[in-house]
């Protein structure tokens, strides 16, 4: 079942107070939720609706900055409302400050999900946000995180212990085989994050434009935009096989996985992260995976064996070459990249993945 359809809600089950930015991550959570059964009330920081669905049974505008000390009142105002099951705020910074602010001296638990800079960035950004965070993550009644590692972070943080849930926000599909994916199969190395320091596309284009001149027929495609795009462009200009790179934009679903059905290699290279959606992706689909040394990208690459550990730029285009040779490998094509494709469908479905938040839940006693 796709996050867009839609069982019969449960007339026994509250709603879940839903508490995030409006962006597509929480747009998709609360249609997970939604195509369980599970009604949802959003609160978020724009007017325009997050998502529209029958099980949305409202949306909340507030402003999550730290100065607007009144959104813990609109939020505690929801909830006198609605009795939600959970109040389930995704990332523990601001966000997160106001619902547990709102959540204080009432008897609804309180669900934060850490998404990775929340908790590797934004407590080093001084004393005050430190705090804030800090304060958060003791106010919660449980901790969720797409990696381990993020989870032991916020208990270093936190500073005390609280009932984790390891769960990936996974893959809405993922093919049944990759017989049908091979045929497909170009000299393209494929690069979709978006265009932001955090993720260092410049070496990205930097090591592949390197690596592309003892293999002059490879493409690189930069999907994506950001605030970096036109200085990314005007680099990929200079260099010597800067011909070689093309900007795809922002791309639909379809084009997205059209893209890397065609890739034999996908980089990503930012310098934090928790578990990205875009590799799950690009496993699912056979590419060989060029990463970050980060704990969230181990978790799921073994350099040299699944794919490729990179931990400075200067190893970038070695680990790029490699990977370009390994994916014309009959083992990778013929036991590894099937065990990739086959560990994101165990462990990696959207579908259970909401089940198992679901499940969290219930074992708060909602």
């Amino acid at each position: 079942m796709g996050p867009d359809e839609v069982i019969a809600p449960r007339p026994d089950v509250p709603p879940v107070l839903l508490v995030g930015t409006h962006s597509i991550h929480v747009r998709r959570f609360a249609a997970g939720l939604c195509a369980a059964g599970q009604p949802v009330v959003i609160v978020t920081d724009r007017p325009e609706p997050l998502l529209e669905h029958a099980l949305v049974l409202d949306q909340v505008q507030v402003d999550f900055s730290v100065r607007r000390l009144g959104t813990a009142a609109v939020i505690r105002r929801c909830i006198t409302r609605w009795a939600p099951r959970v109040v389930h705020a995704h990332q523990a910074n601001s966000v997160a400050w106001h619902a547990a602010r709102a959540c204080r001296g009432g008897s609804t638990p309180l669900v934060i999900t850490i998404w990775g800079s929340d908790v590797l960035s934004t407590p080093h950004e001084g004393f005050l946000k430190r705090q804030m965070v800090r304060s958060a993550l003791r106010s919660a009644a449980l901790w969720t995180a797409d990696a381990a590692g993020l989870l032991r972070v916020a208990a270093e943080l936190a500073q005390v212990d609280r009932p984790t849930a390891h769960v990936v926000m996974g893959l809405d599909r993922v093919p049944d085989d990759l017989s049908q994916i091979w045929p497909d199969k170009q000299d393209w190395v494929l690069s979709c994050r978006l265009h932001k320091p955090l993720y260092r596309i410049d070496a990205v284009i930097a090591g592949f434009c390197m690596a592309a001149e003892r293999r002059p027929q490879w493409r690189l495609e930069v999907a994506a935009t950001g605030t970096e795009t036109e200085a990314l462009r005007r680099m990929a200009a200079d260099l010597s096989h800067g011909a070689a790179v093309v900007f795809t934009g922002m791309l639909s679903a379809d084009q997205l996985e059209r893209s890397y059905r065609r890739s034999t290699v996908y980089v990503s290279f930012p310098d934090r992260d928790g578990t990205s959606v875009s590799l799950l992706e690009a496993m699912a689909h056979g590419c060989v995976p060029v990463v970050s040394d980060l704990p969230a990208n181990r978790e799921w690459i073994v350099d040299g064996t699944n794919g490729f550990v990179v931990g400075g730029t200067q190893d970038l285009a070695v680990a790029i070459e490699r990977a370009i040779h390994t994916g014309h490998s009959a083992r990778w094509r013929s036991e590894t990249a099937e065990a990739n494709r086959r560990r994101v469908a165990d462990e990696a479905s959207f579908a259970v993945n909401i089940d198992q938040f679901l499940a969290q839940y219930a074992r708060l006693g909602r």
